[in-house]
């Protein structure tokens, strides 16, 4: 390895052609990191379960439900249902600055209660691509919806995907961990042909985590959220990049990938909280 990065992630740089040092990636979060996570309503987070497939989640609770005793820990006091040594990836995003950080590391404990991630890498992201949106808490609703599981990609599941302007997706690279990542455009942003996906990537921060991983491991989940209803949906599938010339008539696009819908899941009102699309944005 050279630097931070995997083979994976330098394989992506070099068929970019670009790539970036990695000075900015840390073995600590700095304080504004850990100040930034702890006003959090909510963060995404990336796993990888048994069968090997990443995991994408969102986890809710009032401000300073994430805390971080040091610099190199992070106690979430959400349950996940994974176990102490898994590797994970994390996200907070803020909508209503468009601020976000990632925190990848470990499970060094896990209860009922929570778990508490050990961090090896910490990294801010650049505000592209997001929408400034204000957050509410849920009002109070009659009990739990039942989740409803498909194959493919489902009408549903189209609807919303086709409207949307943000979603989130996770990969792994192997024996590297997990990764979570942002992706956002105008709404229609993402195509659909069947049960595959395209997706434009636009101009990042020259690490190619995401890409690197699909590299190792083209098995990739995607979680996206409805801001007005709370409703999630999480699909898994397996990716393809494009890197060559196939981004053409996607302006601002410098490549692409393809995300073949393998199966997924719709869970209603999932998120206690709601977001407005600010009406200047």
């Amino acid at each position: 390895m050279r630097g931070p990065f995997h083979p994976g992630e330098l394989r992506a740089q070099q068929l970019a052609g670009k790539g970036s040092s990695g000075g900015a990636i840390r073995d600590h979060m700095p304080d504004q990191h850990r100040e930034f996570f702890a006003m959090l309503p909510f963060v995404l987070l990336a796993t990888v379960g048994e069968d090997g497939w990443p995991q994408a989640a969102v986890l809710s609770g009032a401000p300073g439900f994430v805390s971080s005793p040091d610099a190199t820990t992070l106690r979430v006091a959400a349950p996940l249902g994974a176990p102490a040594g898994t590797r994970v990836g994390l996200l907070g995003l803020d909508f209503g600055t468009r601020r976000r950080n990632r925190a990848n590391g470990s499970i060094t404990q896990a209860d009922g209660q929570g778990f508490t991630i050990t961090v090896d890498e910490s990294f801010g992201n650049c505000p592209k691509y997001i929408r400034l949106r204000d957050v509410t808490p849920a009002e109070e609703e009659g009990g739990a919806l039942s989740a409803t599981a498909f194959e493919g990609l489902s009408e549903q599941a189209r609807r919303m995907v086709a409207s949307a302007d943000t979603f989130f997706v996770a990969t792994t690279g192997g024996q590297y961990g997990a990764d979570i990542s942002h992706r956002g455009g105008e709404p229609g942003f993402v195509r659909i042909a069947g049960d595959t996906l395209t997706v434009p990537d636009y101009a990042g921060n020259r690490y190619f985590n995401t890409l690197g991983n699909m590299l190792v491991d083209a098995r990739t989940a995607l979680l996206l959220i409805d801001y007005a209803s709370g409703d999630v949906l999480h699909l898994q599938g397996r990716a393809v990049v494009e890197w060559d010339g196939a981004a053409a008539g996607l302006p601002g696009a410098e490549r692409l990938w393809h995300f073949r819908v393998e199966r997924g899941t719709l869970r209603p009102a999932a998120v206690p909280l709601r977001w407005r699309l600010r009406p200047d944005d």
